[in-house]
């Protein structure tokens, strides 16, 4: 039997976590423009979710992806890593590029965690440890891209044996059409999809 929405995100046992929420990922100058382009209200979206979660008394876990400037720890082994090593935008730890996005609140209660490699934040980041000792049976996933950070995400959570919700203006990925296929034929599958204000009230 299905949970409500409100137990599922219950504050008691639940985590917000932000994936490459980043300025270098989502902001005016990122590593790949075509995403960018299709993330339009994403980040008053997670702050809203943010400062409701912190009200709420729910964890808030920024997870960053970096990379050295010479590159060292990183992974070569897709194309998709080859083509951010081209990047003009350099993800550089501690860089402004790297910080959590200009207009998501972080405050100082919030946990960042970076990870040198990987396709999403549960690889190598001691996310999925720092959620069990916060309690955590449920993570509510926000931040790019449904295309691959996002759906791996997702995947790996449940993998560890987290409940995992998606509210669906909380993400992005490109183009549009796919997106939404996505979110319909595998998000559906693994995970509750939900709205930004259905998480608001459960959290009110």
């Amino acid at each position: 039997m299905a949970l409500r929405l409100e137990e599922l995100i219950d504050p008691g046992h639940t985590a917000l976590i932000t994936q490459e929420c980043q300025n270098g990922v989502i902001g005016t100058q990122a590593v790949f423009p075509a995403l960018t382009a299709h993330t339009g209200g994403l980040i008053p979206a997670v702050d809203r979710l943010a400062k409701a979660a912190r009200r709420a008394r729910v964890p808030v876990v920024h997870c960053l992806a970096v990379r050295r400037p010479d590159g060292r720890g990183a992974n070569t082994n897709a194309r998709m890593f080859g083509a951010a090593a081209k990047a003009p935008v350099l993800l550089a730890p501690g860089s402004d590029a790297a910080a959590v996005a200009d207009g998501i609140t972080v405050h100082p209660s919030d946990l960042v965690l970076s990870r040198y490699h990987g396709l999403g934040p549960m690889a190598d980041t001691g996310l999925a440890a720092v959620l069990r000792n916060l309690g955590v049976r449920t993570v509510v996933g926000v931040g790019v891209s449904l295309n691959v950070g996002m759906l791996n995400f997702a995947m790996d959570a449940v993998n560890a044996g987290f409940q995992f919700v998606v509210p669906r203006e909380a993400v992005a990925g490109f183009p549009p059409e796919y997106a939404e296929a996505v979110l319909a034929n595998t998000f559906n599958a693994i995970a509750t999809i939900t709205t930004v204000d259905a998480v608001l009230a459960a959290w009110a």
